[in-house]
């Protein structure tokens, strides 16, 4: 979630430049500040919501899918549960940018500030690059478990996911560098802030490059693995009631799940490359035209966030599998007997028209494929 850090900071026009955390305009004009008024008490409430329910939901995933075991667990759920520590870990830093945004930006944590702003930075970046990239992989898995299940059992198998973990891991700790090595504590006004260092066309270049990389492709590539299986379960499926069923549940969760994930990120991602394109071509802005992108920052990157609150719930009301692990792990700990009805006619989110088990065997494979 390296977006928190691009764009937190509040314009601050008493030393005529505007601090946007990364991007800093040299301010032509004068202008009186142009923050959103009331942001220092709704930008709290609004952090430390999300730090809540982000905490509560992903910790909830952890714990549902970690109690099933190795041998009654999909494939898919080493995906779910990296993806739910990505998210658990990023919403911890918020209670940090809570406390700041409540002080109007600044970033006043003693002696430590310095080293908690880098490190909170670069988990905010690490995170962000791991969320989306695991968005990505679970997308490939479910192309290959529908549309490849009889070619791709060698990347399907435990150890070749679990290296796709490791490698979507060590990757997101490369490219949240940067985020560590250009963010600091400088003064701001009559305090401190937590801001990018660095305003070279560089470090510019490197952040259209990001952008590309952590939204751009991975959308293109979760929207032509869906799209591909739509296409190949509607012409395999179609003949099968049961299956169309199942197809219909499949349909609505695939579009929950892209919904979720471009509604959040498209909106902030959108500023992102505005205000970087602004900068490179060193336009002057009026007034007016830097408080909109300002604002549309701030208010788009607070969008950006609730994915981390929104996946738990799509997997609670939408993956029947995840709701009835769930259903079992609380009877566990109530010691209640008495099991809830299981709804088998809709399909799970993660199961969209195959089996997860690494046991899955070829006779069964046109049967699994359909339903």
């Amino acid at each position: 979630m390296y977006a928190f850090t691009e764009y937190y900071d509040y314009y601050n026009y008493s030393e005529n430049f505007t601090d946007l955390g990364l991007f800093i305009f040299n301010a032509t004009v004068d202008c009186p500040s142009s923050h959103i008024s009331g942001s220092n008490i709704f930008l709290p409430i609004l952090y430390y919501m999300i730090f809540l329910t982000g905490f509560l939901g992903n910790l909830f995933v952890i714990l549902v899918v970690g109690s099933k075991g190795r041998k009654s667990g999909r494939l898919v759920d080493t995906f779910v549960v990296n993806l739910a520590l990505a998210d658990l870990v990023f919403v911890l830093t918020l209670p940090l940018w809570a406390m700041s945004a409540s002080r109007s930006g600044h970033w006043d944590f003693g002696a430590a500030g310095d080293l908690l702003c880098k490190l909170s930075s670069f988990i905010i970046a690490v995170n962000r690059v791991s969320n989306i990239f695991f968005l990505t992989c679970m997308s490939v898995d479910r192309y290959l478990a529908v549309v490849k299940l009889m070619d791709s059992r060698y990347l399907r198998s435990s150890r070749c996911i679990r290296a796709t973990c490791a490698a979507v891991w060590l990757s997101s700790l490369v490219l949240g560098i940067p985020s560590l090595l250009y963010r600091r504590v400088e003064p701001s006004g009559d305090g401190l802030s937590c801001v990018e260092e660095n305003n070279s066309p560089f470090f510019l270049g490197l952040s259209l490059a990001m952008a590309l990389l952590t939204f751009v492709i991975p959308v293109l590539i979760i929207v032509l693995c869906y799209g591909t299986i739509i296409m190949y379960l509607n012409q395999n499926c179609a003949a099968n009631p049961r299956a169309e069923a199942r197809h219909r549940h499949s349909l609505k969760m695939v579009l929950s799940i892209i919904l979720a994930f471009v509604v959040s990120w498209l909106p902030f991602n959108i500023f992102k490359v505005i205000v970087i394109s602004t900068k490179l071509s060193e336009a002057d802005l009026s007034c007016e035209a830097e408080s909109w992108q300002s604002n549309g920052l701030l208010l788009s990157g607070c969008l950006a966030f609730l994915n981390s609150c929104v996946n738990p719930a799509i997997y609670f009301f939408l993956d029947n599998h995840f709701r009835r692990s769930a259903q079992n792990l609380c009877k566990r700990f109530t010691g209640k007997q008495k099991f809830l009805q299981s709804h088998h006619s809709s399909a799970s989110f993660t199961n969209v028209g195959t089996s997860e088990s690494s046991g899955a065997v070829g006779g069964r494979t046109q049967l699994q494929m359909c339903e």
